[in-house]
């Protein structure tokens, strides 16, 4: 028999109150494996069509590269630095040429992209989708990037190099550098202009792709879709 009792409806109210919220809470509480395999798997596709097609708009956009410090394409290791030295001095007129060629080409690629991506995504299995959900910020466009950045990169070079082709300062570089590639001042990938543009915008494109995967990871209302919200809240 209990001795006390309430003394009011008020105090009877909150009591029951706090007790059904008590009882109630963990039922809302989802966490990832109360998710079925199914729905974490079409959540994460969700979100990472999602990320590549943002990443795919914002990239293939004019200055998408030139304007963007995270991806902008410059000439590489020692090239660079006295590139940046001579530009300081006003001598880098045809330098900014060439740059403004690499960025432009790397944008007129980038959308070629889009197809092998949607590609790869839908070929994730549930228990690759369970074990990325679980890994790190960007832990699914790595995985992209493994299983599609050859056959992005077969795509890409054509692109690049007709691009390049257009720009006289293309052959100067790509003569220069690789001589400059015998003596380490650059990287023998790095000597032949469009397989060097090349990379550097694969690299730019899942650069974009982890950032865009790191923030619905941080905040899962960014997500375009409800099962991708629900995936990510989950986390």
């Amino acid at each position: 028999m209990f001795r006390y009792k309430f003394k009011s409806w008020g105090c009877s109210a909150i009591a029951i109150a706090l007790l059904v919220g008590l009882v109630t809470a963990p039922a809302n509480a989802l966490s990832l494996s109360d998710l079925s395999q199914g729905d974490a798997s079409a959540g994460l596709k969700d979100a990472l069509a999602q990320g590549a097609e943002v990443a795919v708009k914002e990239l293939s956009a004019p200055g998408g590269f030139s304007n963007n410090p995270d991806v902008r394409i410059e000439l590489p290791g020692n090239l660079g630095k006295a590139s940046r030295a001579m530009k300081m001095m006003g001598m880098g007129d045809q330098i900014s040429q060439l740059e403004s060629s690499m960025n432009q080409a790397a944008e007129a690629a980038v959308p070629q992209a889009q197809a092998l991506l949607v590609d790869a995504i839908g070929k994730m299995s549930l228990q690759d989708a369970k074990t990325i959900l679980s890994g790190s910020n960007d832990a699914a466009t790595r995985y992209l990037e493994t299983s599609s950045r050859e056959q992005i990169r077969a795509l890409f070079l054509p692109v690049v190099k007709q691009a390049t082709d257009q720009v006289g300062l293309a052959q100067q570089y790509n003569s220069f550098a690789s001589q400059a590639a015998v003596f380490g001042v650059v990287d023998s990938k790095d000597a032949n202009i469009e397989g060097y543009v090349t990379e550097q915008t694969l690299d730019g494109l899942f650069e974009m792709m982890a950032q865009q995967e790191a923030d619905i990871r941080s905040n899962p209302a960014q997500a375009a879709t409800s099962l991708a919200k629900k995936v990510f809240g989950s986390l």
